[in-house]
């Protein structure tokens, strides 16, 4: 597979890990994160990371900050992208499986290197069942996202004519 990897500061002291993770289990890497531990946004990380996935350039992404919850939340702002926080095998693997999952994130500060790795091979490692009920639900996540993107088309167009 081939798996966009981001970070923020926060995430740095888990990339060299989970790189090497990725590298272990045959994964190309595409590489959107933080080079350092400077101070960055995890808005604009997170875009970055999930754009190739968005393009079809990226099977799946791979989100690190400090706990997990900062990306999560700006990865499902963003429509097409469904992502995970996980910090257990068994919510990485069913994040898929049940959930149609494309992205995972990981807080640094939360997970230790060895679970990470069982983590991310977990995450790695999982198929979309597509039965009827798992099929039904990922249909309705695609809906909220029409309904909320309706919502603000007219909101913007309200505001556009005022």
């Amino acid at each position: 597979m081939r798996i966009a990897l981001g970070n923020d500061h926060a995430g740095y002291s888990l990339k060299a890990h989970v790189r090497a993770v990725l590298e272990n289990l045959g994964h190309e890497m595409i590489d959107t994160g933080a080079q350092d531990d400077n101070p960055v946004d995890f808005p604009d990380v997170t875009w970055d990371t999930c754009e190739p996935v968005l393009r079809g350039d990226a099977d799946r992404a791979v989100l690190v900050c400090g706990t997990g919850q900062g990306a999560v939340m700006a990865a499902n702002k963003i429509p097409g992208i469904r992502c995970a926080l996980a910090h257990d095998v068994y919510s990485a693997h069913q994040a898929v499986e049940h959930d149609d999952a494309n992205a995972l994130a990981m807080g640094a500060w939360v997970i230790g290197r060895a679970t990470a790795g069982e983590v991310i091979e977990s995450f790695l490692g999982a198929r979309f069942d597509d039965d009827e009920d798992t099929v039904r639900r990922v249909r309705k996540l695609h809906e909220l996202e029409r309904n909320a993107a309706r919502q603000l088309a007219g909101e913007l167009s309200k505001e556009i004519t005022q």
